[in-house]
């Protein structure tokens, strides 16, 4: 459910005390600079959606925000294609490729994307022999589609506003009703864990 992706999401996100002024703040761990996403990084990510997926973080934002609209089907198939087209052993190929179809593109697929007639049945026709470009057309739909569509919501969503507000950025109202704002603070281990 939505409110289990938010607790997740927590893994992910930790709360900034901007807008709290209890004299707690001195007990708190300080985050050395190296761990902490830059507010330059995180508006990068509104530039293109590419710039927002080649990025560890970036991408587990998103892949939470689409949890959370029950559409994570579509980047866990980019992904898939990606970490395919990296396959470097030929015996591996086709394995790997039914895998993927039989997964996200086949009529009874548990994960099924939406891609066109046309585009089902080219790739379809080049799961008959299997090459590192064969989902090609696929991943460029889909990523076209979210393109489109759920990354705009999610560049309005507070998965990605939480983040982009700079820390200590006013503590009037308007701010604090959002919540406090957020700043990704999290290694490797717990990004694959949402993931």
């Amino acid at each position: 459910s939505a409110k289990d992706m938010k607790h997740r999401l927590g893994f992910l996100l930790q709360k900034s005390d901007s807008c709290d002024y209890s004299s707690s703040q001195g007990k708190k761990e300080k985050i050395s600079s190296s761990q902490r996403l830059s507010q330059e990084e995180v508006r990068k990510w509104a530039d293109s959606l590419e710039n927002l997926i080649h990025h560890d973080r970036g991408l587990a934002a998103f892949r939470a925000f689409l949890k959370s609209e029950y559409s994570e089907e579509n980047i866990e198939f980019w992904v898939s294609c990606e970490e395919y087209k990296k396959t470097k052993s030929p015996t591996k190929l086709s394995p790997k490729a039914r895998k993927i179809y039989d997964e996200f593109i086949s009529v009874q697929a548990t994960k099924e994307v939406n891609l066109d007639s046309c585009t089902r049945e080219k790739t379809s026709q080049n799961m008959l022999e299997p090459t590192l470009s064969c989902f090609d057309e696929a991943q460029r739909k889909i990523f076209t589609l979210m393109e489109k569509d759920s990354y705009r919501r999610f560049l309005k969503s507070p998965y990605y506003l939480d983040l982009v507000s700079p820390p200590g950025a006013g503590c009037g109202p308007e701010n604090c009703k959002r919540h406090h704002t957020h700043s990704l603070d999290c290694n490797s281990n717990i990004i694959s864990q949402c993931a």
